[in-house]
């Protein structure tokens, strides 16, 4: 589905033009064509490989759509592929996809299975016509800087999730919620894991058009492209670092676990202390031997019933202070 498709001059736009006039657009050298597509059928995509006259390895990628975040030469033009994330009412992640075609005076951008569109990097760039006279470089970077910095807000969420289930693991709870935890940092575990592998191969492309032989379309703007990768490392940065931040938070939670399980087997044993001592002074006296100490003695059995109340009641005062119980 067509979305956009405008000529634009000196970083002003002339006007919006049917796809039948992109040819000749294409044609002036102090113009450049922006189209913008959702969607596409195989026609139309056919149609705008004739137009613009793209590649067909790159055409190709986009038909089958699912590549793996890049950009790629070919010629004197550029093929750059740029994954979206954002999340349905669930919580879950949903990917998407830009695929993007720049020529010297001409841009191509396809998104596939993204909802909020890039009418505001449009708008952007008619804003700043001074920036917008790089033709069609400047384009790819606004269209690159939007992409990155949709991908800051996710991480901050998912910083609040850890601070919350981190907050959850010193209180006090029992074996289901300690499970509970586990599993919800290992949910957040997998989720940077996703989001690592959709963010961290762009940073290979990005760096291409920051040092070392930049493509021709793209020189005098690697300032501007270093400030997306610089945005992009950060947030592979971050995703490095909130998944230590996990594996320390399950491990910590692991460690509470022990140390509840350990408070449990100490009052066990302080109980089962308590009682040994009268049941083995009970045992003692109940085996049926005729020649017992005290066996007829008068004050025997309260004299018994006391040194037992007077063991229990040392161990209980040693186990106390000890925290046992």
């Amino acid at each position: 589905m067509l979305i956009n498709c405008a000529a634009y001059q000196d970083g002003r736009k002339l006007a919006d033009i049917e796809i039948d006039d992109i040819s000749v657009y294409v044609a002036k050298p102090e113009c450049f064509v922006w189209v913008a597509l959702k969607d596409p059928g195989p026609g139309e995509l056919e149609v705008m490989k004739h137009e613009f006259g793209l590649h067909e390895l790159a055409v190709e990628d986009v038909r089958h759509g699912h590549q793996r975040p890049k950009i790629e030469e070919y010629g004197d033009s550029l093929f750059a592929v740029m994954h979206t994330i954002e999340t349905d009412d669930d919580g879950e992640f949903v990917i998407g996809e830009v695929d993007v075609f720049v020529g010297s005076n001409y841009v191509l951008s396809v998104r596939r299975g993204t909802r909020h569109g890039f009418q505001e990097v449009r708008a952007r760039c008619e804003r700043e016509p001074q920036l917008l006279k790089e033709g069609s470089a400047f384009v790819l970077y606004a269209l690159a800087d939007n992409v990155v910095d949709r991908y800051f807000p996710i991480l901050e969420a998912i910083g609040t999730e850890i601070e919350e289930i981190e907050d959850r693991i010193f209180d006090k709870h029992d074996l289901a919620s300690s499970r509970a935890i586990i599993e919800d940092l290992y949910s957040l575990k997998r989720r940077l894991v996703m989001l690592q592998h959709h963010i961290a191969p762009l940073l290979e492309g990005i760096s291409k058009l920051t040092g070392g032989r930049i493509p021709a379309i793209c020189v005098g703007m690697q300032a501007y492209f270093r400030d997306v990768y610089d945005h992009l490392d950060r947030s592979v940065r971050t995703i490095e670092g909130r998944r230590e931040m996990i594996v320390t938070a399950i491990q910590v939670n692991l460690g509470m676990i022990s140390l509840a399980e350990n408070e449990v087997t100490k009052r066990l044993g302080s109980f089962a202390a308590l009682f040994a001592v009268p049941t083995m002074i009970a045992g003692i006296y109940g085996m049926n031997f005729q020649e017992i100490p005290e066996l007829h003695f008068k004050y025997g059995y309260p004299i018994c019933l006391l040194v037992m109340l007077l063991i229990d009641f040392g161990l209980y005062r040693g186990f106390k202070k000890a925290n046992w119980l």
